[in-house]
């Protein structure tokens, strides 16, 4: 018996690191360039934060108005990090979870050329006077059907990917990557068509997409990054999933909530009445999924507390998920009737996009990377203090911002209700705040050039030679395929 049991072990080990070898290109390539936008988008961010404060910063230059840096910093954040980053994800999350090896690796890698280089002329188009002015979609109006196309040929891979899974059952996980990959496209299409193709009002196309950027929020991002921790955090602890049921709640209010948010921004605007309120009540009713994922979560690591604070994997994944319940508990603060005002036309929004796209997102994704590149690599990361600064410089730098926009932005709503005061009063009440917004993305990014040199070396195969990546001490079950971080089988089963 024991020896049949080794024999399946070892069979199943050899599976694992024939998927991990198949997807090394595809996912490397997405986490790599994506880690390079990333370090853009916040070079970008800290320019347009220090130009806020300073509009003669940098003043020689037309193409490096703040106009331009600040949505060249946005969409950059979007569409270089964000998708990309999620797509290396998703791609290994259901190769592995249907136990399949990649056989379509090249039709990837080819869509995540195309993305790139639609990327490239969208950045290069709004930094020389060619942007929309539409926000999070001011690409010029050609780049976005490429950026369509090239993901769809990254989702149909994942579909077929699904669809010939081994065995019947369907992970929490994979709920989380479907659902992301079947929402992405009706929202990108739909609000596009809305706002650049049909003849729409000027004051829907702006409801609409108001709808987009909190709809790619709550319908993609978060959905991915609830994917990576359901499946990192009874991977690393290997324990199940502390409940099944709560996994289902946090789905199905996350699906049903989602598709309401975000037309609160247009409050007091001549759209119907309801349609803000209903964009605001959604907002905050994303309190409960988020809840329920981090209740999930968090009990399932409870008690490895070791496990968390030698798992680089782990601990990025607990600060992702704590962002969450930030996120959810900002939505019900920022979006109660008396708030709605003193945000609409301040730096708040700012802030708590940021708390989405890196508090929850990145967080949980850096978690990702951080478990998953040392298993197509087949090294070890090189230096543990590299990491531990990102991740403490991450923290940092992201709660300063969302710190300062938010008060600094209430401070600015505030001024603005006294309409016989003169508008500067307003933008220098911010002022100070803006300053620790500044500071904040120089902090960040100097975590995320030592995060994409180590990404970069690791790609280069040059990190240590190691049969039992991530975890970055040593370990007494190193020998055992069930210790820490090893490649257990996905553990979800109910705990009722």
């Amino acid at each position: 018996m024991p020896t049949t049991t080794d024999s399946a072990d070892l069979q199943d080990a050899r599976l694992r690191a024939a998927i991990d070898r198949s997807l090394r290109h595809p996912v490397m390539f997405n986490f790599t360039r994506g880690a390079m936008w990333l370090a853009v988008a916040i070079i970008l961010g800290f320019i347009s934060s220090a130009k806020s404060l300073s509009p003669t910063f940098l003043d020689g230059c037309g193409w490096l108005s703040y106009g331009r840096v600040y949505a060249a910093h946005i969409n950059t954040l979007v569409y270089g990090w964000g998708c990309q980053a999620a797509f290396g994800l998703m791609i290994w999350l259901m190769a592995r979870l249907s136990r399949k090896e990649c056989q379509g690796g090249v039709v990837v890698l080819v869509a995540g050329h195309v993305w790139n280089i639609a990327v490239t002329i969208g950045v290069l188009g709004i930094m020389f006077g060619h942007g929309t002015g539409v926000p999070w979609m001011e690409f010029p109006a050609a780049v976005w059907p490429v950026l369509l196309v090239s993901y769809l040929f990254i989702a149909v891979w994942s579909f077929i990917q699904f669809r010939c899974r081994e065995g019947g059952h369907v992970y929490i996980t994979q709920w989380y990557v479907l659902a992301a990959l079947f929402w992405f496209p009706w929202i990108y299409l739909t609000s596009h068509l809305f706002v650049f193709v049909f003849d729409t009002n000027p004051v829907m196309a702006a409801g609409v997409n108001a709808w987009f950027k909190a709809t790619l929020m709550f319908l993609f991002f978060v959905p991915v990054a609830v994917a990576t921790a359901y499946y990192l955090a009874p991977k690393v602890t290997g324990r199940p999933v502390y409940s099944y049921s709560l996994a289902v709640l946090g789905f199905w209010t996350l699906a049903a909530i989602g598709p309401w948010a975000g037309m609160q921004k247009l409050a007091g605007s001549p759209l119907p009445q309801f349609m803000p309120y209903v964009g605001a009540a959604a907002t905050v009713l994303f309190l409960v999924p988020a809840m329920a994922v981090a209740v999930n979560i968090l009990q399932t690591v409870r008690g490895h507390k070791e496990v968390v604070d030698a798992s680089p994997s782990l601990r990025f994944t607990v600060a992702g998920v704590v962002a969450l319940v930030t996120l959810g508990a900002l939505g019900l603060l920022l979006n109660i009737g008396p708030s709605i005002k003193y945000i609409q036309f301040s730096m708040t929004g700012y802030g708590y996009e940021i708390m989405a796209l890196y508090g929850v997102f990145s967080m949980c994704t850096f978690g990702g990377i951080y478990f998953i590149v040392p298993r197509v690599t087949r090294r070890e990361w090189l230096s543990r203090r590299f990491i531990k600064w990102h991740y403490y410089l991450s923290v940092y730098g992201a709660l300063t911002i969302v710190g300062s926009s938010i008060f600094g932005g209430f401070l600015q709503g505030q001024a603005q209700e006294f309409w016989d005061m003169p508008w500067m009063d307003a933008a220098t009440r911010g002022y100070a705040y803006g300053i620790g917004t500044t500071v904040a993305w120089a902090f960040i990014l100097f975590a995320n050039l030592f995060f994409f040199v180590h990404l970069i070396l690791m790609w280069a195969r040059l990190g240590r030679r190691s049969q039992h990546p991530t975890l970055l001490r040593p370990d007494p079950h190193a020998d055992s395929p069930h210790g820490p971080e090893g490649d257990l089988d996905e553990l979800e089963t109910a705990n009722a």
